[in-house]
């Protein structure tokens, strides 16, 4: 039997070495719509770096040092070329803290290793101006942490997840991930980057069938219509590698499930494993018809190498993974 976590299992110093992650920089795809000056690319025109479309020049309107040359040569009629306005990025982070994130065999629960994730991504996606908030979702509410700019509100932000009192478990609520991100997508409207971090387990649901929806895949896929959506899942070595110790005591931390299994008999083991192997598929197909990026971090390995990896597979990807549906600014 593995006991609730009394307290974070990861220090707040050792959540993400920045230093190694100085050279990298995760790719941001979707047009924003922010109102300060930053580094990203904005839906409307303004001062920038990235040109837009030509137009007649407009005397005593435009600047004649926007004429484009070209244009006005091919034209033979004097045209400027606008730019489109650069604009600050502001990342919203949801955590799921209910009670099946408090499992871990490896020395850190899975709850912590999905702060340790958004210390990550947030020293990854920030730059001059951007903002980054939290939301922490309890099977009773959702609690929110404002969006601020600077790694000292980053951090501060990362204090207040890693101190938040551990659910215990079968606390009951009306609050699911379905409904937890429909929140996150209603309440936080301006375009951005969004992260949900989980296990992506729903209590009650048995079905292995890639084929049948997960209850939160709706939500998720209406979320990535106006955002970049980043799903950051979070598993343990013993979810999906079932040991050889005899008589087990297995409990769902979430709903009154409880069943002896004996672990000794290969059997047994190799039935847990193809059944916890083809839950985590229905995951990942899920999250791959929803249109976001998918991250598997796991409690036995060091998830700075693995987000790396991610980042640097990420930038030739990007673009086609999180193409918005027809009609749908990008």
């Amino acid at each position: 039997m593995v006991g609730v976590p009394t307290a974070p299992t990861i220090p707040l110093s050792k959540l993400a070495p920045e230093a190694a992650l100085r050279r990298l920089e995760l790719a941001i795809v979707r047009r924003l719509e922010g109102f300060l000056q930053g580094d990203h690319l904005g839906l409307l025109p303004g001062p920038g770096s990235d040109t837009n479309d030509a137009r007649p020049y407009q005397a005593g309107e435009d600047d004649v040092r926007k004429i484009d040359w070209a244009v006005t040569a091919r034209t033979m009629e004097p045209h400027v070329r606008d730019t489109m306005a650069d604009r600050e990025l502001e990342v919203w982070a949801m955590l799921d803290v209910t009670p099946s994130m408090n499992w871990g065999t490896e020395g850190v629960t899975k709850r912590d290793l999905g702060i340790a994730a958004i210390a990550t991504i947030g020293f990854l996606s920030q730059k001059q101006g951007d903002r980054f908030g939290g939301m922490i979702m309890r099977p009773a509410e959702m609690r929110r942490l404002p969006a601020r700019s600077g790694r000292s509100a980053l951090y501060g932000l990362l204090r207040r997840m890693l101190t938040e009192p551990i659910v215990a478990d079968h606390e009951t609520g009306h609050l699911s991930l379905a409904a937890g991100v429909e929140e996150l997508a209603r309440t936080q409207r301006r375009r951005g980057l969004r992260v949900v971090v989980s296990d992506f387990l729903t209590p009650g649901d048995h079905e292995l069938d890639p084929n049948v929806q997960p209850e939160w895949e709706r939500a998720m896929r209406r979320l990535s219509v106006r955002n970049q959506v980043l799903a950051i899942e979070v598993v343990d070595r013993r979810e999906l590698e079932f040991p050889d110790v005899g008589d087990m005591l297995i409990r769902d931390p979430e709903t009154d499930f409880e069943r002896y299994v004996n672990t000794a008999d290969p059997a047994a083991r190799q039935r847990m494993d193809a059944a916890a192997a083809a839950q985590r598929e229905r995951i990942r197909i899920a999250l791959r018809r929803a249109g976001v990026g998918h991250i598997q971090l796991r409690t036995d390995r060091d998830w700075v190498q693995d987000i790396a990896r991610f980042v640097l597979a990420y930038r030739r990807v990007a673009s086609m993974l999180h193409a918005p549906p027809q009609g749908v600014t990008k």
